[in-house]
Parts: C-alpha cells; sequence; structure tokens
C-alpha cells in the first residue's frame, strides 16, 4: 500500500508512541562550507563511522581535539541550529569529574535552558571521567513559524582514569520553541537504536563496509539493527556506486510523525534515509551545485524512493508527489520507501 508523502511539517508528536516501540525493537555565519560545520573538525583520534553508542572499541590516543559546530550562512534560520547544537555540546563534553547529572544541570541552567533538560541526555552523560563531542551535523526534523526540531548528529569520546579512550555518539531529535530573545529548547529524544541483529543481509554489511557511504554512530547501529528495510539499503548502496555520500539518520533519531501530523514518518519504520553531504558538498551550502542536488534527488526515485525531498522542486516524478521541497529539506535529501 503506497504511503502517505513525507512533506508535512508542524508541531511534532508529543513522545515516542507504542506503536512504534515494537518497530524500534525490530529494529552565523560560516566562511567555509565542508565538513560538519562549514569546515572539517581538527580530529587527533581515529573516527569510524561505524562507531555506535555502547558498542564501540576503545583506543590508547588521547582524546580528539574538536571545533564548535557552526551553522551555515544559506541555512533558513541558522540561529534555531545554533540553539540546539550548544546545548548538545555542553552535555556531551567534560573535563575529569564533570559528567554528572548535577553539574549537566548547571551547563544547561548557564545556556538560559531549563536544567531539567539534562535528565533527558541520555547517551550523553555517562560515568566517564572526561569526554569530549564533536557535531557532524545538524539538520532539521522540521522548522514552523513557532516551533522547530533539529536533529543534532554527534561522535562523542569518552575516558576515565587516565585509560583508553572509547569512541561513540547518537542523534538527538532537540525540540525547540520561538521565544526571546532566542529560541527555547523544550525537549530532548536521543537516538536509541536497538541491538545489533545476529544475522545482517549482505546488503547490509556492504553499506557498512563501503567507504563512499559515511554513517554517524546512530546510522550505522540501525544498519546493524537489521531494522532497516531492505528497499532503503538497496537504494542506498545503489546511489553509493555514483556519488560519495554522507547520511545524517536512518531510522532513529528522527520524530516518529511527519513533523506537525499525525502521520508516521517512514523513518523510524526503516524506510528511509537523509544525506546532509553529496560528493563533499553540503546541501545546505550555497556553493553546492543545483545540478548536483537534482541528479541525485533523480537517481534516488530511480532506486526506488516513491518520496524524494530536497531543496530542489523538481518535476517529471512518476506522482505527483514523488518530489517534493519545504524548509524542511533545505538542508538535505530525504529518499522514503514503500516497502
Amino acid at each position: 500500500m503506497p504511503r502517505t508523502p513525507d512533506t508535512a511539517h508542524g508541531p511534532a508528536d508529543a513522545g515516542r508512541r507504542s506503536v512504534l516501540l515494537s518497530a524500534a525493537a525490530l529494529a552565523l555565519t560560516a566562511s567555509g562550507c565542508s565538513g560538519p560545520a562549514t569546515r572539517s573538525p581538527q580530529l587527533s583520534a581515529p573516527t569510524a563511522s561505524g562507531s555506535a553508542p555502547g558498542s564501540a572499541t576503545p583506543s590508547a590516543a588521547a582524546l580528539p581535539h574538536t571545533t564548535p559546530w557552526r551553522p551555515n550562512a544559506a541555512d533558513v534560520d541558522p540561529q534555531v541550529k545554533l540553539r540546539a547544537v550548544q546545548l548538545i555540546e555542553a552535555l556531551g563534553t567534560w573535563r575529569p569529574g564533570g559528567g554528572r547529572v548535577a553539574k549537566a544541570r548547571a551547563k544547561v541552567t548557564a545556556l538560559g535552558l531549563h536544567g531539567a533538560l539534562a535528565d533527558q541526555a541520555g547517551p550523553l552523560l555517562s560515568g566517564a571521567d572526561e569526554a569530549v563531542l564533536q557535531v557532524i551535523d545538524a539538520q532539521y526534523g522540521g522548522i514552523l513559524t513557532n516551533s522547530a526540531s533539529v536533529l543534532v548528529v554527534c561522535r562523542q569520546w569518552t575516558r576515565s582514569g587516565g585509560g583508553p579512550v572509547t569512541a561513540g555518539g547518537t542523534t538527538v531529535d532537540v525540540r525547540l520553541s520561538r521565544a526571546q530573545p532566542r529560541w527555547s529548547v523544550t525537549a530532548l529524544h536521543p537516538a536509541a537504536p536497538g541491538p545489533a541483529s545476529s544475522a545482517l543481509s549482505d546488503t547490509a554489511r556492504k553499506i557498512l563496509a563501503d567507504h563512499r557511504i559515511s554513517l554517524p554512530p546512530a546510522s550505522a547501529a540501525d544498519i546493524r539493527s537489521g531494522a532497516v528495510h531492505p528497499t532503503a539499503l538497496t537504494a542506498l548502496l545503489r546511489l553509493a556506486g555514483s556519488y560519495r555520500i554522507d547520511v545524517s539518520v536512518v531510522r532513529s533519531g528522527h520524530p516518529l510523525d511527519v513533523f506537525g501530523t499525525s502521520r508516521p514518518s517512514d523513518h523510524p519504520l526503516g524506510r528511509a534515509f537523509d544525506v546532509w553531504r553529496i560528493n563533499g558538498r553540503p546541501v545546505v551550502a550555497a556553493s553546492t551545485p543545483r545540478s548536483l542536488i537534482e541528479s541525485f534527488m533523480r537517481d534516488a526515485a530511480a532506486a526506488g524512493s516513491y518520496n524524494v525531498g530536497g531543496p530542489v522542486q523538481l518535476g517529471g516524478g512518476a506522482t505527483a508527489n514523488q518530489f517534493f521541497s519545504d524548509a524542511t529539506h533545505h538542508d538535505h535529501v530525504h529518499a522514503g520507501f514503500n516497502s
């Protein structure tokens, strides 16, 4: 049965609904235009794209040097993203002895936000002595006049007692509402990819090993969980034959419903993926050729996506809704699949 396209956006779902918990169980300005912020972070430790919360391999290297993320000047509303990112950076980084909820609350309060948000930080806080966090990308899960969802995609490295460094990371759905003088954060929803499957498909294994597909921690864990539908996996692998792809979100860490509606999104069902950078060019950047984005969107449709969204409104789809564009998809390309 065809699914409703992922095109409407507004105040998001109030919480994680039980009907999708079972599916989960199955499962400003910047001068440059490359890297997680508009430039690449300076990292002194390995950052394998397959790293995921709770499954990273310890390393003897020092904690990496990270850089603050900054939104692209071409963004729809750079301040919304910056507000969300600064909170995640504060929660996920601490000096020895600082990774406790009480201290995290104080840091949140210092940002002019409610300290109780620290209680929703999930995997960002741990018993480790020290940690650093690097934001890879921040994309919209939805943006309206007075509400927004910003998906903050990040890596995190922790260390205790001068021991080895452990690499991890997550994606956090940060909910915001318009306020003065700045947007206010109202809730945090960290990704919950679920355990790794013991019987991955060949396609999933190929994606995890493909150097042309860059997967952040939560997305890599989604693939390893076995909860991503074969049609989405096949399309992603096919696209990697022609493009270098930086994925932002697959299944976990995305709003359960299409933002502002009660319609389930394809993402939590494992039937969609989002791409924030193509051939090293951020989708949001004004300097990225529109022809590159258009080509990628058309190739995503040819690979089987019934619902392709991005910053370019295309015509000529197999159906009236196969291609769409709106403010939410100004910063990434969405590819959704019927089954």
